[in-house]
């Protein structure tokens, strides 16, 4: 007897009307679930991020920046305040954001280069501390890396991204404000350029 016929009883028809809607049902929470997964990882194109809820360029640091805690890879707590009063080059990224695997070198030689004139480079990685530990153990940076999580991406915002895309790069003066910005892959000539702007020589 075929179940789903409308003579069969009405416990097998049942069920089989059931047991359809739930096969339906998984696979568009599949499908949907790997569209999200796959909009989340996706950097937008490179661009000046748009203005909108957060802090604006040439805006100074919003408040409580300095306040925000984190941890270093070795479990240290990372000297976050330290910074205050120097240039900053913020970048946020991950280890599993291919277009932030690809930038390291290039934010790796700005801090050799621009390291004399006052600049610091921050990585905080917006994931988990054994993914970044074993990315580090492969990949040598010279700039100091804090762990942030997926709470960062609280802090990214009230800098201004407000797609919530890695990586996200952002450029802090000595006196707190931030110049540049950038959603999306960055590069030595591009920061060097934003740099020498603002300390010259």
């Amino acid at each position: 007897m075929n179940p789903t016929d409308p003579s069969a009883p009405p416990s097998q028809s049942g069920f089989a009307r059931r047991h359809a809607i739930l096969a339906l049902l998984g696979v568009a929470a599949t499908a949907g679930g790997a569209w999200w997964g796959w909009r989340r990882h996706q950097a937008p194109a490179p661009t000046q991020a748009a203005s909108g809820p957060g802090a604006n360029l040439g805006d100074p640091l919003p408040p409580g920046f300095w306040q925000v805690q984190f941890d270093t890879p070795q479990g240290q707590p990372f000297n976050w305040s330290g910074l205050q009063g120097k240039p900053l080059l913020l970048n946020f990224w991950a280890t599993w954001c291919p277009p932030c695997v690809k930038e390291m070198p290039e934010l790796d030689r700005f801090q050799r280069e621009f390291s004399d004139a006052g600049w610091q480079v921050v990585g905080l990685a917006i994931d988990g501390p054994t993914p970044v530990k074993e990315f580090l153990s492969k990949v040598k940076v010279g700039f100091a890396i804090g762990l942030a999580g997926f709470g960062g991406t609280e802090l990214a915002q009230t800098l201004g991204n407000q797609a919530g895309g890695l990586p996200f790069t952002v450029l802090i003066d000595a006196n707190g404000r931030i110049r540049h910005r950038k959603m999306g892959a960055t590069n030595f000539e591009e920061l060097a350029a934003w740099a020498k702007e603002i300390t010259p020589g």
